[in-house]
């Protein structure tokens, strides 16, 4: 399976993978996302270490139980061959009814397939008020 743009990226291809990325998350279907994914994945999440496509759906579907109101907005950071980084902030509300923007950096690695092979993400998140939100 072969997931275009291919690596080596340019900024056009970046910018696409980057923007296809958000869609897909911003979907909140975690079968969905984990296409984009190879197989055997390595995630790190926060403090969580994620190894493998059907690991990735499971964990995306608690996620979205636990992360309501979902949205997330990514922009590029930079990118070379095969590698890409990005920024992003995304926002939630908890069970609890509690609001959150959560900002972070991830760093992603392609293979010759443009399946994501490597995703690494360290992510912070601040309490806000629902006035305060911006996505």
């Amino acid at each position: 399976m072969k997931k275009y743009p291919l690596p080596p990226f340019n900024e056009d291809t970046a910018k696409q993978k980057v923007q296809m990325a958000e869609d897909a998350w911003n979907s909140k279907d975690a079968v969905t996302v984990s296409m984009a994914y190879t197989e055997d994945t390595e995630w790190r999440n926060r403090t969580s270490f994620i190894n493998g496509r059907k690991n990735v759906q499971e964990f995306l579907k608690n996620k979205w139980i636990n992360e309501r109101n979902y949205k997330l907005k990514k922009e590029l950071w930079g990118f070379r061959k095969n590698r890409i980084a990005v920024r992003f902030e995304y926002e939630y509300q908890t069970k609890e009814g509690k609001w959150f923007r959560a900002y972070g950096n991830e760093n992603w690695e392609f293979d010759e397939n443009g399946l994501m092979q490597k995703r690494y993400a360290s992510i912070n998140d601040l309490e806000i008020k629902e006035s305060e939100r911006k996505l």
